[in-house]
């Protein structure tokens, strides 16, 4: 179940493309791929679950004598898989090799596997190109991206694999001024920044720039935000009314040992309280089925969100997606029972739990969010301040979503 942004990193790519090239853009979510469709070259993305069915794609051109090429986190962490459908694949950040590989195409000197030479500049990526997203349907278009990597290294994430834990900053000047032009599209943005308050100096000057720019906007942040409340009120002032957070899990232990460095269970109820005192909402992440959780996880869960008054929630049973470090640690335990890319959605379990069946891990994730979304969850963990607006439609999605999974099952 999700919300439909578009990929701001295939805007990026857009942006890259050598100017004498069309782009068009196809999002599957919206209608099906023409696989006939009068093309050149045919560049896929897509998240592990969505692997089998890019596959099926990329088949489909290929049939047709079309030229494919894949990349995204998927496709870099597995690209001898990927070539076995593709004509290329690029691994990790693409902005710089794009054109390369395009040229190469013209010249007829396509190569199998393109990597940028290191960590992309990010002072040279571009402003995206969302006029490719016009038309499409969605509901949000202004994405945008400020930093890339992440120092932190929790067992369970692929965005160190991908991006790297060096963090990297993009010019603040450069971020304020793509931020002006997206505000010409409309006034609500999102940054998919995985940790948006990582360096407390940039993270200022940024805070600071935006305010008066009349943005609402939501990101990505860490729940030690709360212990800084001159950062707190800054990014407040600067129109966010709402943060991804990771709480990732009630057990001090448990965080111990997914690297989770940034998280003090004891301070959760409070640290929420200092979001939500500063016009912010929280869509709090819960990964279940961690060594340690037992089949209690579920109700201890839904009790603490009413408690702290979570806005949003999302419950990913854990997923050993490749390239993360939980996937190499199960797969040396013998733990994997599935790698049917299909069933990585955060909603099957792929692996065998150490603390309680696979059927009381899957039941368990469907008791939690049926609690959480219901009306009485709700009424108890909604706020009325400025976030509301943002987080009564997404709880009303999330359950109307819900909803429809029941009635397809």
């Amino acid at each position: 179940m999700s919300f439909r942004f578009p990929s701001l990193s295939l805007a990026v790519v857009a942006a890259s493309t050598p100017p004498h090239w069309e782009t068009d853009l196809c999002d599957e979510g919206f209608g099906p791929v023409d696989p006939s469709a009068d093309v050149d070259v045919v560049a896929i993305t897509g998240m592990t679950a969505q692997a089998v069915r890019a596959y099926e794609i990329a088949d489909a051109f290929r049939s047709r004598g079309k030229t494919v090429v894949m990349g995204g986190f998927h496709a870099s962490n597995l690209p001898e898989e990927a070539l076995e459908h593709v004509d290329a694949v690029v691994v990790g950040e693409g902005e710089v090799v794009w054109p390369k590989l395009l040229g190469d195409f013209e010249e007829g000197r396509l190569q199998k596997t393109y990597r940028a030479p290191g960590p992309v500049d990010t002072a040279a990526i571009p402003f995206a190109r969302r006029s490719i997203f016009d038309g499409k349907g969605y509901l949000l278009t202004n994405t945008v991206q400020t930093t890339r990597g992440c120092p932190y290294d929790c067992e369970f994430c692929s965005v160190t694999a991908y991006f790297g834990r060096k963090y990297r900053k993009r010019p603040v000047d450069a971020v304020l001024a793509e931020l002006a032009l997206m505000r010409e599209r409309g006034s609500y943005a999102f940054f998919v920044d995985d940790n948006i308050v990582v360096d407390r100096t940039y993270s200022l000057k940024l805070f600071r720039g935006m305010k008066g720019l009349g943005l609402k906007w939501l990101s990505h942040a860490s729940l030690d935000l709360a212990e800084d409340p001159e950062l707190l009120k800054a990014i407040g002032e600067s129109g966010c009314i709402g943060l991804f957070v990771g709480f990732e899990s009630l057990d001090e232990e448990a965080l111990r040992a997914m690297g989770k460095k940034t998280n003090k269970v004891a301070t959760y109820v409070a640290s929420a309280k200092a979001f939500r005192d500063n016009g912010i909402g929280i869509l709090g992440s819960f990964v279940l089925g961690l060594d340690g959780d037992g089949p209690d996880v579920f109700e201890r869960t839904l009790r603490f969100c009413e408690e702290a008054r979570i806005e949003a929630g999302i419950f990913p049973i854990l997923t050993p997606y490749p390239g993360t470090k939980i996937r190499e640690r199960l797969l040396a335990e013998g733990r994997i029972i599935s790698s049917d890319w299909r069933n990585y959605d955060m909603e099957h379990v792929n692996f065998r739990p150490s603390g309680m069946t696979v059927e009381q891990l899957e039941q368990g994730y469907d008791h939690l969010m049926r609690g959480f979304y219901s009306f009485g969850s709700m009424w108890r963990r909604l706020s009325f301040h400025r976030s509301l607006p943002a987080f009564g439609p997404m709880n009303l999605g999330f359950r109307s979503a819900l909803r429809r999974k029941v009635a397809d099952a």
